[in-house]
């Protein structure tokens, strides 16, 4: 039988810099079945599509409870190691922080994406504060006794347009992907960054394998292998292309 340190580990050996680990992300069970039957080889939430299926705005307005009901469904459906989106982690305090880790472990995660920005506005929450939950993560991780993969997400790149984007931005980021490995953190995921060579000096420099999300102006996934990421996540993208089919198909039967 395959446990769930099993799959924890397996999740960590599928992050090769140059060999990006793809992830169309899930928001439900059903969901995951249909990804799991393409090959994938795991499967992640995305926050933003989970809290849309079920009526919610992003930012931690999904409750957690309901988020972890619906991380046990995903769990339950698919042989895959599954990945959650905790946003923020549903806490102020680092300890609070560890607890949603806890119970994400406890309902069958083997990874979690927890980001550096507040979720009410966006804003960067100061690195060091960010490093502590983090650590506060990694040792809830520890004490269940799970490898459990966690994927220290900056939100550097969102606070400014990308035609702001500057390797300024990318040294902060990698300041940032220090103090989050130190932590403990398993992978740096920076969404928002969509130049190429912003993109090569990330995955060079990081002492985390690097995460970026495919969105447009992002290279495909040919050249961002050969930029050295090693995570390639959709986030919001597969739901709402599922979405428009459903509304367009709606549209054409109740006009047929």
């Amino acid at each position: 039988m395959t446990t769930q340190n099993d799959k924890a580990r397996l999740f960590h050996s599928l992050h090769v810099r140059g060999e990006p680990l793809v992830l169309f992300n899930a928001w439900d069970a059903g969901s995951a079945r249909a990804v799991a039957e393409a090959d994938a080889r795991a499967i992640a939430t995305g926050s933003w599509s989970v809290a849309a299926a079920n009526g919610f705005k992003d930012g931690e307005c999904l409750p957690l409870a309901f988020a972890l009901d619906n991380l046990r469904r995903i769990v339950a459906a698919v042989e895959l190691p599954v990945t959650i989106d905790l946003e923020s982690g549903y806490g102020e305090t680092p300890g609070e922080v560890g607890a949603t880790v806890a119970a994400a472990l406890a309902a069958g995660a083997i990874g979690c994406n927890l980001e550096d920005s507040f979720p009410a506005d966006g804003r960067l929450r100061d690195t060091g504060e960010q490093a502590a939950r983090l650590a506060a993560a990694r040792r809830a991780a520890q004490d269940a006794g799970v490898a459990m993969f966690i994927n220290a997400r900056t939100d550097v790149f969102f606070q400014k347009p990308a035609e702001a984007h500057d390797m300024a931005m990318v040294e902060d980021a990698l300041e940032r992907a220090r103090a989050y490995a130190d932590a403990g953190a398993d992978g740096l995921f920076v969404p928002g960054v969509v130049a190429a060579p912003l993109i090569g000096r990330l995955a060079e420099a990081s002492p985390l394998p690097v995460n970026v999300m495919a969105m447009p102006g992002v290279p495909g996934r040919a050249r961002l292998a050969v930029l050295g990421v090693a995570r390639i996540s959709h986030g919001p993208g597969p739901y709402r292309g599922a979405m428009h089919w459903l509304t367009e198909a709606a549209r054409a039967a109740m006009a047929g």
